[in-house]
């Protein structure tokens, strides 16, 4: 045999075996990094004891706060703007002066006229005298007095050209947008800025006609901002669709008076409940302690510190809680938080 190919053969399986040992070395290495949870580790969850409550079956319908007014200023004359007083989220009081347009020529008209009925006035005064001791002609003085009356209404045109140019908040309100700047062009029909009133809300829903029954004008409901769902609002049926829309669903429109520091903004999302007089005891469970869908729910009980998965049927939700039929007993503790790293028979420690 060649000694030659049996050396090459020798060191090419010394390679490899020094190839292996490496990557088993490496592997070694890293396992000894990798953490190893500890499930004999206590786990601190929050728990809630449960028992029974009143359920009152309330019936949701969603729907959308709008705002109750809202407008886009623009100028009734055109100008130059010399001065805007506030900006986009500031609130302002009916009446309030917002915008100042360039009025410095109108003023200068305005002097002219002013010194011309002044004029206009010693000449009345002085016809007014020569034309009764008969020194001039009656016709003078009706010319002059005419001529005083045209001055006067310019002077009364001038003003209101004037007070146009100082653009008011036509009710209170939040500015919610602003399409201009200082030194911009005004002209009638540009909007400058849009004023929304956020004290009083709309709230809209749609309903099918056989939900129509549930509503009655004039009659007050409960009404809840998704993102505020404990806040409840109280809300005016002020409007019943007459005629169904593209989808088959009536509108029915509320008027709802908005928290102190108008927290409820047009756009949001909320719900008016129909509360069923039937009310009847039973088990609820926030539903954030639910694991799995609504068909196959579960949730963790703590039997002697430890926690335990067990199904559970849901038969209703109502807001952000939910209605347990069957899996729950009076005086079982669930967990409600602490679920991330929450596993079948874990060992938990009580907040």
């Amino acid at each position: 045999m060649n000694w030659k190919k049996i050396i090459a053969i020798v060191a090419a399986l010394a390679l490899l075996g020094a190839f292996v040992f490496k990557l088993k070395t490496n592997k070694e290495k890293t396992v000894e990094k990798v953490y190893n949870y500890d499930k004999e580790q206590a786990i601190n969850v929050q728990t809630q004891s449960i028992k029974l409550e009143e359920i009152s079956e309330n019936i949701p319908y969603t729907g959308t706060f709008e705002a109750n007014k809202e407008t886009k200023l623009s100028a009734e004359t055109q100008g130059k703007i010399n001065f805007i007083s506030v900006d986009a989220g500031d609130f302002v009081q009916k009446g309030q002066s917002l915008i100042q347009l360039d009025n410095s020529l109108l003023k200068l008209q305005l002097q002219t006229v002013d010194v011309q009925i002044e004029g206009l006035e010693a000449d009345l005064k002085r016809y007014t005298i020569l034309t009764q001791s008969d020194a001039i002609q009656g016709v003078q003085l009706e010319k002059t007095a005419l001529g005083l009356k045209t001055a006067k209404i310019q002077k009364a045109t001038l003003q209101e050209q004037i007070n146009k140019t100082n653009i008011k908040a036509p009710f209170s309100g939040f500015v919610t947008m602003k399409f201009t700047e200082i030194g911009g062009f005004a002209a009638p029909g540009m909007p400058l800025l849009q004023i929304t009133e956020l004290d009083v809300l709309k709230f809209t829903i749609n309903i099918s006609e056989n939900d129509l029954k549930q509503f009655v004008l004039g009659k007050t409901y409960l009404v809840t901002a998704d993102i505020y769902a404990d806040e409840k609002l109280e809300a005016k049926a002020t409007m019943i669709g007459s005629k169904a829309n593209m989808g088959g669903s009536f509108p029915i429109q509320f008027t709802v008076k908005n928290t102190k520091d108008a927290k409820i903004k047009a756009g949001m999302f909320g719900a008016v409940s129909i509360k069923n007089e039937g009310a009847k005891k039973g088990i609820l469970i926030p539903s954030s302690a639910i694991i799995g869908s609504a068909d196959q729910a579960q949730v963790y009980v703590i039997k002697n510190g430890k926690a335990t998965l067990i199904s559970v049927k849901i038969a209703q939700k109502i807001l952000n809680k939910s209605v347990v039929s069957n899996g729950l007993n009076e005086g079982d503790i669930i967990v409600v938080n602490g679920l991330i790293n929450l596993f079948d028979g874990a060992n938990v420690t009580i907040n």
